[in-house]
């Protein structure tokens, strides 16, 4: 389901959208809030990331050696991923993404609604994450509903 308005999507963003998302504002177009949801001393990093309307982060990366990569759990709202080279998968609640490391890609909120994923970088070695090119306007309002 789609959310336009902000106080209705509140309540059903289920961990809080959090603080707004400073410390990767220059990897995003649009407005994102970032709330942790484990600390560094778990091993697995686990944050709500919420998407403003028409917000998305840039192409990027999840590099390692072995293992890594990131697990999507996205949990209300609409939004879009897409993997270099292929058409972008629409995304609602429910639906889950694992990105394979080493794999160009992007996701974001759709253009008509507020949308929040369950972000968790995968364990592995020599991980790190490469912020690319931004998902300009142009690329953006091509993708369609399917």
């Amino acid at each position: 389901m789609k959310y336009q308005d902000e106080k209705s999507f509140e309540p059903i963003n289920i961990f809080g959208k959090g603080a707004p998302n400073e410390a990767y504002a220059q990897y995003f177009i649009g407005q994102s809030f970032l709330k942790s949801l484990t600390g560094q001393e778990t091993g697995v990093h686990l944050s709500n990331v919420t998407f403003a309307p028409g917000c998305r982060n840039n192409w990027h990366i999840h590099r390692a050696k072995s293992g890594g990569g990131q697990l999507l759990l996205c949990i209300a709202g609409e939004g879009w991923y897409q993997e270099e080279g292929k058409e972008a998968v629409s995304l609602i609640p429910g639906t889950v993404i694992f990105i394979p490391a080493n794999v160009k890609h992007w996701h974001g909120a759709k253009a008509d609604s507020w949308f929040s994923h369950l972000a968790m970088e995968v364990p592995g070695e020599e991980a790190a994450n490469e912020w690319l090119e931004e998902v300009n306007d142009a690329q953006y309002q091509e993708l369609k509903e399917g």
